[in-house]
């Protein structure tokens, strides 16, 4: 498995509060672009692979949504995520 929990731990304590606040937006946000980022390379070798190119939009629209989320909300914690996580928004 690509996605240990002590990899989720790292990300928790990296971009969130603590290990332990696995409900923090910044947190997910991580989470979600290194599922997308794994995704995206099976994808390369795997170009048939429909489930996994579903699985990648639904990630994606997730990612989304959270991060217009956290723009609402602060600003601020937006583009720090942006620039941590070098995404292009």
């Amino acid at each position: 498995m690509y996605l240990t929990p002590e990899k989720k731990q790292e990300f928790f304590a990296q971009y969130g509060k603590d290990e332990k606040d696995t409900g923090s937006a910044e947190g997910q946000i991580a989470m979600f672009s290194f599922r997308i980022n794994h995704l995206t390379e099976h994808l390369k070798i795997n170009k048939k692979d429909i489930s996994t190119r579903r699985s990648l939009i639904k990630l994606v629209g997730k990612r989304r949504r959270l991060l217009d989320y956290l723009k609402e909300k602060d600003i601020a914690r937006y583009r720090a995520i942006i620039e941590k996580l070098n995404l292009r928004k």
